[in-house]
C-alpha cells in the first residue's frame, strides 16, 4: 500500500472516539483515508452516524506524528501492516463490521484456502481440559487446520503448543503491541510459533498492556475463524465474550460440556443450554457440523488395526466391515445394532483414525 495512504489510515486510527466501523464508513463515503483528512468538517457531518464528537479531533497534528512514529517502528521490526480492503488481509475478518482497519502481523502466516479454528477457554484449565484440547487437535491434524488463540495461560497456550507439536499453523492474537509479549513466561514459544504461524494485533507499540484491551483482542480471535471452540469456562469470563462475538458474526460456536456442578464447566454448559453453542464431545461433532471432509492425500497411513485404539462400538463396526466388505451406512447401523445417527458419528471418528474409508453412495469399507 502507498505509504502516504497508510499514514493517513494510521492517523485516523488515532482520532479519539473514531472506531474502526466509523473509519470504514467515512472512507466508503469519501474515497480513502487521505480524502477523509482533507474533507471539510461540514461535509463529513452530513454522513449518517458521524457526529461532532467523533471527528472533533480529526485534524490534530499530533496524530500524524504518532502515525509516523508507529510506521517507523513497523518498518524497523519487519512487521506487516494488513489493510482491511487490501489483498493479504484475512478474508473472514473482512466481513466483520468492527474488524481492524489495520492489522499488524509477524511471523509466517498464510490463511488462504485454510480451515481456521479459534480455541479459547479458562486460564485455570484442568487436566480434563488439557487432555481434551490436545486430543482434539491431534485428531484434527490430518485436515491441517489453522489454530487461533489468545496466547494466554491455560487453554490458549495448550492449544497453540499442541498445534506446534503437530506441525499445524497457529496464530496468537495479542492484547498489546508487537514490541512486547504477555505473559512473559510465554516468550519461549514465540520463535516456534512464528516459524509456522505468527501473531496478530491491532494495538500499537505505544499501547500499554491493559485488561480492557481483551475485548478488542477477542473480536479478532472470533472474526478470523470459521468456528470458535470453548474448552472450559466459568460462568463469567473472556471466553464467553469471545463466543458471543462469534455468534454476532454468524460464526459457529462449540462448547465442551462438563459436570453440572464443576465451576469451570458452568460457562460451557450455559452456552449449550441456551443454544448459543453446539455441544462438542469429539472431532467428529466438529467435522459433521462444519461439513469438513478428510483429504485422502493427507490422511496418515495406518499400519494395522492392532496399532489403533478402538472403543467397543468402533471395534464392532470394524469387524463387521472386515467380514462383509463395503456396506451402506444404514446396513451397518442395523447389523451392528447402533442407531444410525450414532453410527454416522462413530464412522467419522474411525475415518479420522484411518481405519475406515468412505465411498460414494454412503458406503464404507475397512482399511
Amino acid at each position: 500500500m502507498n505509504i502516504e495512504k497508510l499514514l493517513a489510515l494510521l492517523t485516523l486510527k488515532k482520532v479519539t472516539n473514531l472506531g474502526d466501523s466509523s473509519i470504514k464508513k467515512l472512507i466508503r463515503e469519501v474515497g480513502d483515508a487521505q480524502a477523509v483528512l482533507a474533507e471539510k468538517t461540514n461535509n463529513l457531518l452530513k454522513i449518517d452516524g458521524i457526529g461532532k464528537m467523533k471527528i472533533k479531533d480529526l485534524h490534530n497534528p499530533e496524530y500524524r506524528k504518532m502515525a509516523e512514529n508507529e510506521l517507523q517502528f513497523v518498518q524497523e521490526n519487519n512487521i506487516n501492516c494488513l489493510v482491511y480492503d487490501q489483498q493479504g488481509y484475512p478474508e473472514k475478518l473482512k466481513h466483520c463490521i468492527d474488524g481492524p482497519v489495520v492489522l499488524f502481523s509477524s511471523g509466517n502466516i498464510d490463511l488462504e484456502h485454510k480451515k481456521i479454528l479459534s480455541i479459547v477457554g479458562t486460564r485455570k484449565v484442568t487436566r480434563y481440559g488439557v487432555r481434551f484440547c490436545e486430543e482434539l487437535i491431534e485428531t484434527l491434524a490430518p485436515i491441517d487446520p489453522v489454530i487461533i488463540s489468545g496466547f494466554a495461560y491455560g487453554v490458549d497456550i495448550t492449544a497453540q503448543r499442541a498445534a506446534v507439536k503437530h506441525n499445524l499453523q497457529t496464530i496468537g492474537c495479542l492484547a498489546h503491541g508487537l514490541n512486547q509479549i504477555y505473559p512473559k513466561a510465554h516468550k519461549r514459544y514465540v520463535a516456534q510459533i512464528e516459524e509456522n504461524g505468527g501473531f496478530f494485533t491491532d494495538f500499537w507499540s505505544t499501547d500499554t498492556f491493559d485488561r480492557k484491551n481483551f475485548l478488542g483482542r477477542n473480536r479478532i480471535i472470533a472474526g478470523l475463524s470459521e468456528a470458535t471452540i470453548v474448552i472450559e469456562s466459568a460462568d463469567k469470563g473472556g471466553s464467553l465474550v469471545t463466543a458471543d462475538i462469534a455468534n454476532s458474526y454468524n460464526r459457529d460456536v462449540f462448547a465442551v460440556p462438563g459436570r453440572a456442578h464443576d465451576p469451570l464447566s458452568k460457562g460451557c454448559n450455559m452456552l449449550i443450554k441456551t443454544q448459543r453453542a453446539h455441544m462438542l464431545t469429539s472431532a467428529a461433532d466438529l467435522m459433521y457440523m462444519l461439513n469438513w471432509k478428510l483429504d485422502e492425500n493427507k490422511q496418515p497411513a495406518v499400519q494395522k488395526k492392532l496399532f489403533v485404539e478402538l472403543d467397543e462400538q468402533e471395534k464392532k463396526i470394524y469387524d463387521f466391515l472386515t467380514d462383509n466388505g463395503k456396506e451402506l451406512l444404514d446396513v451397518i447401523a442395523l447389523q451392528c445394532q447402533i442407531p444410525t445417527f450414532k453410527t454416522a458419528s462413530v464412522l467419522l471418528n474411525m475415518e479420522l483414525k484411518g481405519v475406515v474409508k468412505p465411498l460414494p453412495g454412503k458406503l464404507f469399507e475397512a482399511v
